[in-house]
C-alpha cells in the first residue's frame, strides 16, 4: 500500500475544485452535495499540511500551491483515464506489447517491415515510444526496447539482431561537386555536422584515418536525431557521419553522396532486449522470432543475458 497519496476520490474532487474554482460546480460536475465536496478538500488540505484554496467569502481561489498540484493531478488523472480506455480497448483482440525504440532505426527500418508483422500476428499490438538513452525497465511502461549498444543491459534478456556496420562521411551531392579532390586533411576543413548522442564518431574518424586528436573533430552544429543530421547533410550544410545502413535509400537516390570513401568501422549494434521477468512472455518471444527472421545472410542473432 502507498501511504503517501491520498484516495482518488478526493483526488478527483480537487481536480474538479481546482478547474472550476468553485465547489459548487464541481459538486454538480461530481453528482454530490457542495458540503461533500468542501469536507474532501479540506481532508485533503489536512493530511498534505499545506492549504490548497484561500476562502474569501463566498468565493475560494487557489494558491500558488494548489494551482501547482492541480496541474500535476490533472496529468496523472488523464493518464489513469487514458491508461484504463487503451486496456478496455484491447479486450477480445490480443495482447499489446510495449517496445522502446531508437528513432531513426525505427522509423528507416522498422515500421517498414511491420505490416509483416501485423499480418503474422494480428493479435499483438506494437506500441512504439521513442527513448535515446538507456533507461530502467522498473521506472518505465516498457515491455521491451530496441536500442544501439555493444551489450544487453543488466537484468534483461534479449539479443543481438544485427551490427550496424560501418558509417561513412557523406553530404549533398552538390557540396561534393564544388570541393577539390578530398583527402582526410581537406575533409577535415569542411563544416562537420554531429549526432548529440554519439560526440565522439568524428573523433574516431580522425583517429581512425591519421588526423589524431585534431581540434577540427569537434567543431559544427549538433542534432539530437539522424534524421535531423541526414536533413542538414541533404540541405547542403555539411558533412555527416552516418551508417550506411541507415541512409541507403538516400545514397542509392544519390540525394547524399560519399564525401570520401573512408569508413568508420563500428561493432556495435542493434539489441532486442526485456527485463527478466518479461522475456518469457509470448509476444515478445514472437517479436523476437519475427525480427530475427528478418535479417537473412547475417549470423543467427543469439540470446544473451546482462
Amino acid at each position: 500500500m502507498r501511504k503517501g497519496i491520498p484516495n482518488l476520490a478526493a483526488l478527483q474532487v480537487f481536480e474538479a475544485a481546482a478547474r472550476h474554482e468553485s465547489f459548487t460546480r464541481a459538486a454538480d460536475e461530481l453528482a454530490l452535495t457542495q458540503s461533500a465536496v468542501c469536507r474532501q478538500v479540506a481532508s485533503l488540505e489536512n493530511r498534505l499540511g499545506v492549504a490548497l484554496f484561500l476562502r474569501i467569502k463566498k468565493r475560494v481561489v487557489l494558491t500558488p500551491h494548489g494551482r501547482h498540484y492541480a496541474a500535476q493531478i490533472r496529468k496523472s488523472l488523464e493518464r489513469i483515464e487514458r491508461d484504463t480506455l487503451e486496456l478496455m480497448a484491447q479486450r477480445g483482440i490480443g495482447r499489446v506489447l510495449e517496445l522502446a525504440v531508437v528513432p531513426t532505426f525505427a522509423s528507416q527500418w522498422l515500421i517498414p517491415r511491420l505490416p509483416q508483422f501485423r499480418a503474422l500476428r494480428p493479435d499483438i499490438t506494437i506500441n512504439l515510444s521513442i527513448r535515446t538513452e538507456p533507461f530502467l525497465f522498473s521506472d518505465s511502461p516498457f515491455d521491451a526496447a530496441i536500442y544501439f549498444g555493444h551489450a544487453v543491459w543488466p537484468g534483461t534478456q534479449g539479443k543481438l539482431l544485427f551490427r550496424e556496420g560501418s558509417a561513412v562521411p557523406v553530404c549533398s551531392p552538390a557540396l561534393v561537386s564544388r570541393a577539390a579532390p578530398l583527402t582526410p586533411a581537406t575533409l577535415a576543413d569542411m563544416p562537420l555536422l554531429h549526432l548529440s548522442t554519439r560526440p565522439d564518431a568524428w573523433r574516431d574518424w580522425f583517429r581512425a584515418h591519421g588526423l589524431g586528436d585534431d581540434a577540427r573533430a569537434v567543431r559544427g552544429p549538433r542534432y539530437e536525431l539522424f534524421t535531423m543530421l541526414s536533413s542538414a547533410a541533404l540541405s547542403g550544410m555539411g558533412v555527416a557521419l552516418m551508417p550506411e545502413i541507415l541512409i541507403a535509400d538516400e545514397l542509392a537516390s544519390q540525394r547524399l553522396a560519399v564525401a570520401l570513401d573512408l569508413p568508420l568501422a563500428s561493432d556495435a549494434g542493434y539489441y532486442l532486449v526485456a527485463p527478466d521477468a518479461g522475456a518469457q512472455d509470448e509476444p515478445f518471444v514472437a517479436l523476437s522470432e519475427w525480427l530475427t527472421s528478418c535479417v537473412p545472410g547475417l549470423p543467427e542473432a543469439s540470446v544473451v543475458s546482462g
